[in-house]
């Protein structure tokens, strides 16, 4: 564990992760100041006065050198790449940099339990999380799903658990554990330990964050990430369905254990770390329940009860979250869905004609990918945001398509539109910054404007 009592540490991000992460420095007896690229009318009422009320020094509207240089360490918010101004500063003044969610497992004593994947992430978090406590265990949620995993840490020792969900984000800044960030001749980094679940689960892998990540291998290497430091003990859960995971098994040094049929017609339990693995009870589960499944067993805990735990689940807010119907019109907030994939998912599981509202910020993806159902599923297309044009230009000629100006004017023209055994579906395959905060935000807004129809 690294020492950082006294030291300086600048924080990259002053929004939610930048916060916990100073509070996590403040506690442990560091210097803390924040920079941050943005103004600082962009941060929340509530961030704005948590700064204040604690004294922390704050730069606002771009990073200065001489802020970033006078640094013991250099902490990034997820946000935050690898390759940006402040990191090239810092090290070029031989300044250790971390990323949050590694600097933050310097201070972990529990086992992680880790969930990555291009889709299904916070849905299979919840439900480990929840099958963790239906058994008895002391956790807790944290990571991407919305806690920043800095303000559980110093909490860890009353706990049997940390469940985690993680993002190709967080992964760019993970480093091995032989040199852990390549600058082993720092004092302060002798004693850094690279990020190592007990358990990490790679769920799927498609198209996503192509705005981010220059092609898809890079954003695949990201996702991968998450096994480099396991050591034989540790598990990696990884989906026998996809060609690329599959391929991983002889690249890592942790046990690896497959979900998801290798045949639709095995029956009895198959192979663990070599072939898929199912029971005659599950066969009939989506991948996201056989995932939590093998996570379950790893751990020693029943499937029975399991199975009563996902029958019991009511889903997770704004992943196909039934809203209200009006008028035999069912209005669904799938806000949650930012890639083509989780649009794909949602649009087979809805089985009434659908209006879709889509768009948003582009992640430079590739739309044309869903022309085939979206051909078969949806009666009109709703656009909106940043990405409209090019929504547009794909599907102008496959299905009844409409521009809107934003999302109230979206929903009533879809309202409009809808007749009686509709389904209004918001799933964007977008980001959602170009008009929202985040998706939380675009999916409450949705929400409150579909609560106010009549």
């Amino acid at each position: 564990m690294i020492n950082i009592q006294n030291k300086k540490i600048t924080v990259i991000g002053a929004r939610r992760s930048g916060q916990a992460l100073a509070r996590l420095v403040s506690r442990l007896n560091g210097v803390v100041k924040i920079s941050e690229a943005g103004p600082e009318d962009k941060l929340t009422a509530q961030e704005r006065e948590w700064l204040a009320v604690h004294k922390i020094p704050v730069e606002f509207q771009g990073h200065t050198r001489a802020f970033i240089e006078d640094s013991d360490f250099v902490v990034l918010s997820p946000g935050v790449r690898f390759d940006a101004l402040p990191v090239q500063w810092a090290r070029a003044k031989r300044i250790p940099v971390l990323g949050e969610i590694e600097f933050a497992f310097q201070f972990c004593r529990v086992p992680v339990i880790a969930v990555t994947g291009s889709n299904g992430k916070t849905t299979v978090v919840t439900l480990i999380y929840e099958i963790l406590k239906a058994a008895g265990y002391k956790a807790c949620l944290c990571g991407n799903v919305g806690y920043p995993f800095s303000d559980f840490v110093l909490a860890s020792e009353r706990l049997d658990f940390i469940v985690l969900e993680v993002s190709s984000f967080q992964m760019e800044s993970i480093h091995g554990s032989d040199k852990p960030t390549g600058l082993s001749d720092y004092d302060l980094l002798e004693r850094v330990q690279g990020f190592r679940p007990h358990i990490a689960v790679i769920l799927n892998f498609s198209q996503n964050h192509l705005d981010r990540h220059k092609d898809l291998e890079e954003y695949f290497q990201a996702k991968t990430r998450i096994l480099m430091n396991q050591a034989p003990g540790d598990f990696a859960v990884l989906n026998h369905q996809d060609a690329r995971l599959r391929e991983l098994s002889s690249r890592v040094r942790s046990g690896v254990v497959y979900f998801g049929q290798e045949n639709p017609r095995t029956q009895g339990r198959g192979r663990r770390a070599g072939g898929a693995s199912t029971s005659t009870t599950t066969a009939a589960l989506n991948p996201n329940h056989l995932a939590v499944l093998e996570v379950a067993r790893i751990i020693g805990i029943e499937e029975d009860l399991c199975l009563q735990v996902f029958q019991g689940f009511k889903g997770v807010e704004h992943r196909c979250e039934k809203v209200r119907n009006v008028k035999g019109v069912e209005f669904i907030n799938d806000s949650k869905s930012t890639t083509t994939e989780a649009t794909r998912w949602a649009l087979k599981n809805v089985e009434q004609p659908v209006i879709l509202i889509c768009g948003g910020r582009d992640k430079n993806v590739d739309f044309s990918v869903l022309s085939g159902l979206v051909g078969q599923k949806v009666k009109k297309m709703i656009v909106i945001g940043e990405a409209r044009a090019k929504l547009r230009k794909t599907f102008a000629g496959i299905v009844d398509l409409e521009e809107c100006e934003g999302l109230e004017q979206a929903v009533g023209r879809a309202q409009e539109s809808a007749v009686g055994g509709d389904c209004v579906l918001l799933s964007p395959m977008c980001a959602s910054f170009d008009m929202f905060a985040n998706f939380e935000d675009r999916g409450k807004r949705f929400k409150d404007i579909v609560a106010h129809l009549s």
